[in-house]
């Protein structure tokens, strides 16, 4: 509209002063043909400043017949007298000597100009002649047209111009509003559109098949959403596989940049650390990593080293053994580092178990083996003939090889346990009659060492799946235990309680009790608290480990609660018997034979 506005202030504008240059050569034609017209009939005078008043009064119908052209007509002298006027008396009109048509007539034959006239308060195109009498001086013949018609017609013209153009205005505005809505709402979809598309919202755009630049750019969104979309797909699902793995892992990972400060870490790299609250990326790795080796490790790294490896250890009362991995990163200008932590503690654990297990396998066989050693070449010796000592000699080497019997024994077992190759039974197990049948024999020897055995047990307690014979090893064996590390006068208490499926079973003593330190170990084979007072009562050191291990094998648990002085509480359970449909009883359904 601004736009339309201004060609119409210009149009008008031009408009009208061509209209009006127009008009005013127009009436200068007009007034140079009455002009030829006035000259082909002059006026009839002899001498114009000594006109006679018959002669003026003639010059004056002459002025009047030549003004019913339209014109307006004025005689005037050399001196600018007025002769004659066509409109006006000439008694009141002022000299006209100074104007500039008259000058120019005077000068060149004729003059114009278009000047206010103050006789008629008109603006008027003044067009003069000079006329040459027969006698005396010249005289000039003025001819006058008014402006107001062609003010009229420029009014009128304007008028029409300014209506016209409103209402071209008008419906130019209309237009211009439909089209400039209807571009803004396009516009605004696709404003909409791209703030969606920055949400995460990436529904395409509805094509509006306008088949103009907005519809393709339209497409052209669409295009580029449906990239992005596909390439955020892509990789959201790289990161969550990649955080799915990295949170799933055992082995702790961190990412460390230049400066030393973490970017990424899984729960893993919190968990193996010890860590209180997860690490947050930005913190210093001196903040979160207390071990020296990891570190230095980290700065040869960023140094230049492509990789470095080292071992950590975490704990001091349960130390925790951890191979550290770290790795060059580089990616342009960005350099950073890799850490993995992989967790060989139970290896470090089966490699000590290993160790002391060869050590005191060895010890175990060398110390009987010795003994047998000695004794036979002591008889070989001549000590056969000797009646008094060759009987108790042989008494030893027959205890030492039950002894190398015993230890062969339950190494065979454990290798079995070991291998899945072990023959069990399962049954239906009372437990009562289990307590029963092992009480007799725990009692045969606690009143050896005046210790007082008691059974507490509920009136009813289901059965349990098991084999009878294991079982009863089991518990056996946690019974001689309670009797050897039990003082004289001591109290063995021998109980059980049913839980929702299964019944444990509990052997106390106010015996020494077990450190602290050592409960976390006494399941491991040949693992002894006391060691002599072990080898004294004939052990081997493979009972609990045994014990643990068919326990294991029927689906329960064993662990211990003692504390030094206190005595001692063993504690194992075994799964209550759930009779199959239609069987007769003998076997569990949960329980293979194996």
């Amino acid at each position: 509209m601004a736009l339309l506005l201004g060609v119409l202030v210009a149009v008008d504008f031009f408009a009208e002063r061509a209209l009006r240059a127009d008009y005013e050569r127009t009436g200068f034609n007009q007034l140079i043909a009455i002009a030829r017209v006035a000259q082909a009939r002059p006026p009839q005078l002899s001498q114009a400043p000594a006109a006679s008043p018959e002669e003026l009064a003639a010059l004056r119908a002459w002025a009047q017949s030549m003004a019913a052209s339209g014109a307006r007509v004025t005689v005037i002298t050399e001196s600018g007298l007025v002769l004659a006027d066509s409109q006006s008396e000439t008694q009141i009109m002022e000299n006209h000597a100074g104007g500039p048509e008259i000058r120019d007539a005077l000068a060149r034959g004729d003059g114009r100009s278009i000047r206010h006239d103050v006789t008629i308060n008109r603006d008027l195109l003044y067009y003069a002649v000079r006329y040459n009498l027969a006698q005396g001086p010249p005289i000039v013949l003025r001819f006058a047209l008014p402006l107001e018609t062609v003010d009229e017609v420029l009014s009128s013209f304007r008028r029409s111009l300014w209506l016209a153009s409103f209402f071209i205005l008008l419906l130019a505005g209309a237009a211009s509003l439909l089209i400039s809505r209807s571009f803004s709402d396009r516009v605004e979809r696709l404003k909409e559109f791209s703030r969606r598309v920055a949400e995460g919202d990436f529904r395409p755009l509805p094509a509006d098949r306008s088949g103009d630049a907005v519809e393709a750019l339209a497409v052209s969104l669409n295009q580029t959403a449906a990239r992005l979309d596909g390439t955020i797909r892509t990789l959201t699902e790289e990161r969550n596989l990649s955080s799915a793995i990295l949170g799933s892992m055992v082995e702790g990972v961190a990412v460390v940049n230049g400066a030393e400060r973490l970017v990424f870490a899984n729960p893993g790299f919190t968990e193996i650390l010890g860590l209180d609250v997860a690490p947050q990326s930005g913190n210093a790795l001196l903040e979160i990593v207390r071990q020296t080796e990891l570190i230095e490790a980290v700065r040869q790294v960023l140094n230049g080293e492509p990789r470095v490896e080292a071992e950590i250890v975490t704990g001091t009362l349960r130390q925790h053994f951890f191979a550290a991995t770290v790795a060059a990163v580089r990616a342009g200008d960005t350099s950073g580092a890799v850490i993995v932590l992989h967790d060989i503690t139970d290896l470090r654990k089966l490699e000590r178990v290993r160790r002391d297990f060869v050590a005191n396998v060895t010890h175990e066989f060398k110390t009987p083996l010795t003994a047998i050693q000695g004794f036979a070449e002591t008889l070989l010796g001549g000590a056969l003939d000797d009646q008094q000592n060759r009987r108790r000699f042989l008494d030893i080497i027959v205890e030492h090889a039950r002894r190398l019997a015993r230890l062969t024994d339950d190494l065979l077992k454990l290798s079995k346990m070991d291998a899945d190759r072990l023959e069990m039974e399962i049954h239906n197990v009372s437990a009562i009659q289990l307590i029963e049948s092992c009480l007799e024999t725990a009692q045969r020897r606690a009143g050896e060492k005046d210790i007082d055995i008691s059974v507490d047990l509920p009136e009813k307690l289901p059965e349990v799946a098991g084999d009878r014979r294991r079982l009863a090893e089991v518990l056996q064996n946690l019974l001689d235990n309670a009797t050897q590390y039990t003082l004289p006068g001591g109290k063995i208490t021998l109980s059980a309680e049913s839980g929702e499926d299964e019944v444990i079973f509990t052997v106390s003593d106010t015996g020494i009790g077990i450190p602290k330190t050592d409960q976390p170990r006494i399941f491991e084979r040949f693992y002894r608290v006391d060691a002599a007072r072990s080898r004294e009562a004939g052990g081997t050191g493979l009972g609990l480990s045994i014990a643990k291990h068919l326990v294991e094998v029927h689906g329960g648990r064993i662990w211990v609660d003692s504390e030094v002085g206190q005595g001692t509480q063993f504690h194992f359970s075994v799964p209550v018997f759930h009779a199959e449909p239609g069987s007769n009883g003998s076997r569990s359904s949960g329980f293979p034979h194996i």
